[in-house]
C-alpha cells in the first residue's frame, strides 16, 4: 500500500491521510500491540461521550501496525496559538474546559496510571538505582480516584473543527490521579515556554478549585517517568534537575 508523504510524525509514528481517512502507522521498535492498545483507549473515551476521531480499523501496513481513524478537518489549538500567540489565555482556557471534562470521568478497563509511571521510571535514563528506588517507594503512597487521564494533554493534540475541539493521541491515557496529568501538561508547556506554562497552570487551578501545590508534588514522579522517553540532553538535565531538587 503507497500512502505518500506523512502530514506528521512523531517518535512513536508516522501520520498520512489516505481517502479522507487518518492512517496512523506505527514505528517497528515499538511492541506489536500497541495499535490495538491505542484504539482501545480511544474506544474507551469515545464511549465516555468525549470528542475523539472514531476508530474505523486495526491492520497492518506494509507489515506494519496501523490505526484508521476519521480524518478531523481543522487546525490545532498549538498552531492558533502560534498564528496568534496575543490569544493564548483564550487557546488554554478552552484547553483546560476540555481537560476537566476528561477528568470528570471515573476509569475503569484502562491501563492503570501507577503501572505506567512504574514501569517509566525504572526504565528512566540518566538515574541511579537509589533515586529509582526512593521515587518508586514513595509512588504507591500517593492516595486519589481513578480518573481518565489523557496522559499527553496539550495544545497540538486539540484540533478545532468548526464549533468542536476533537481530542487526538490516546496512546498515553490511564487510570489515575488527575494532578499528575495536570502536571505532565505544564511540564510539557515549560519546555516551551514558562510563560505559557505558568498562565496554564493558572488557569486549571482557578478553574477546578486545586492548588498549585497540590499538583506539584508530582514534579519528580512526572519528571522521572519523561527521562524514559526520547528527549535532548538539554531537556534531560533539566528533568534531572527537577527529580534532584527533590531527592
Amino acid at each position: 500500500m503507497n500512502l505518500g508523504t506523512p502530514i506528521a510524525e512523531g517518535n512513536t509514528a508516522k501520520i498520512y491521510l489516505s481517502d479522507h481517512k487518518i492512517i496512523k502507522v506505527f514505528k517497528d521498535f515499538l511492541p506489536d500491540t500497541e495499535s490495538l492498545k491505542e484504539a482501545n483507549k480511544q474506544k474507551y473515551a469515545s464511549s465516555c461521550g468525549l470528542p475523539v476521531p472514531e476508530v474505523l480499523d486495526v491492520i497492518k501496513v506494509n507489515g506494519k501496525q496501523a490505526i484508521v481513524m476519521e480524518y478531523i478537518r481543522g487546525d490545532t489549538l498549538g498552531d492558533l496559538l502560534f498564528k496568534d500567540k496575543s490569544r493564548a489565555e483564550h487557546y488554554l482556557s478552552i484547553s483546560v474546559d476540555m481537560q476537566l471534562a476528561i477528568h470528570s470521568h471515573t476509569a475503569s478497563g484502562i491501563e492503570p496510571m501507577y503501572d505506567k509511571l512504574y514501569r517509566q521510571i525504572k526504565e528512566a535514563n540518566g538515574l541511579d538505582k537509589r533515586k529509582k528506588s526512593i521515587l518508586l517507594k514513595r509512588l504507591g503512597s500517593f492516595t486519589y480516584k481513578p480518573r481518565l487521564c489523557h496522559g499527553d494533554f496539550h495544545l497540538f493534540n486539540l484540533i478545532k473543527e468548526n464549533n468542536r475541539v476533537v481530542v487526538i493521541d490516546w496512546v498515553d491515557a490511564s487510570a489515575g490521579d488527575i494532578r499528575a496529568d495536570v502536571y505532565r501538561s505544564y511540564l510539557l508547556y515549560s519546555e516551551v515556554s514558562s510563560e505559557l506554562a505558568d498562565m496554564y497552570l493558572q488557569i486549571y487551578c482557578k478553574k477546578s478549585g486545586l492548588l498549585k501545590s497540590e499538583i506539584l508534588e508530582w514534579a519528580p514522579f512526572i519528571a522521572a517517568a519523561r527521562l524514559s522517553e526520547s528527549v535532548s540532553s538539554k531537556n534531560m538535565e533539566r528533568l534531572l534537575e527537577i527529580v534532584n531538587k527533590n531527592y
